[in-house]
């Protein structure tokens, strides 16, 4: 894979600071990612280039292997795509509340400061978020504490329903009966697809059954 002169630039900047706190950068992935004893954490970084600027987007987030291994089986992901699938992501933007905020750079000194600005957040909120947030108690809680609202820490809210209901029941959540009726009926509501619909079933039937060993 060919890097951008602005990518180069950029994982140049931010490499020093990621691999301080043992992220690697994994730049066909676009993210520093770096691996915890139940999956991983990441940050991706998206740049979009337009004429006279480069806006960049700031994602970060973590997987849960134990989530995923089961998600996976019943979601309609490419096989290529399951091991890096992320259980909880959102951008710097959402995390502060602004919808479609991404950060504006037209020039090498606009990029240091931007890379600045990244480097801050993650030191004073971003790693704190993802080292809490990726226990199994937490990734139930910020997923379903909330079940008829889309959640803020997925991007696809049909997959959100896959993920909080393991979550809840990997975490032996006891409203788990009422988190199935809730992702049930919101299914419903987002898709009329039947397939997509009889894996959610199926799903529902196998966390009913599951027993971890």
């Amino acid at each position: 894979m060919t890097l951008t002169p602005f990518e180069t630039k950029l994982y140049h900047q931010l490499t020093p600071f990621f691999a301080r706190h043992q992220y690697v950068l994994l730049s066909e992935k676009k993210q520093f990612r770096r691996t915890t004893e139940t999956g991983f954490q990441n940050v991706i970084l998206s740049p979009a280039f337009y004429s006279d600027e480069t806006m960049l987007e700031v994602n970060f987030g973590c997987r849960s292997d134990q989530v995923e291994q089961i998600a996976q089986q019943f979601l309609n992901n490419l096989p290529d795509y399951r091991p890096d699938a992320n259980t909880l992501i959102l951008s710097i933007g959402k995390f502060n509340g602004f919808q479609y905020f991404r950060y504006k750079i037209h020039s090498d000194d606009e990029l240091s400061d931007v890379c600045g600005q990244i480097e801050q957040f993650f030191d004073l909120e971003g790693f704190e978020f993802l080292d809490t947030a990726c226990t199994l108690h937490n990734l139930d809680r910020l997923l379903n504490d909330q079940p008829n609202q889309p959640s803020r820490y997925v991007y696809n809210q049909t997959h959100r329903c896959y993920k909080g209901l393991i979550a809840a029941r990997l975490n032996h959540n006891p409203h788990f009966d009422g988190l199935v009726d809730s992702y049930r009926h919101l299914m419903i509501r987002q898709t009329q697809n039947a397939y997509e619909q009889l894996h959610f079933e199926r799903l529902i039937t196998y966390l009913q059954h599951y027993s971890a060993n």
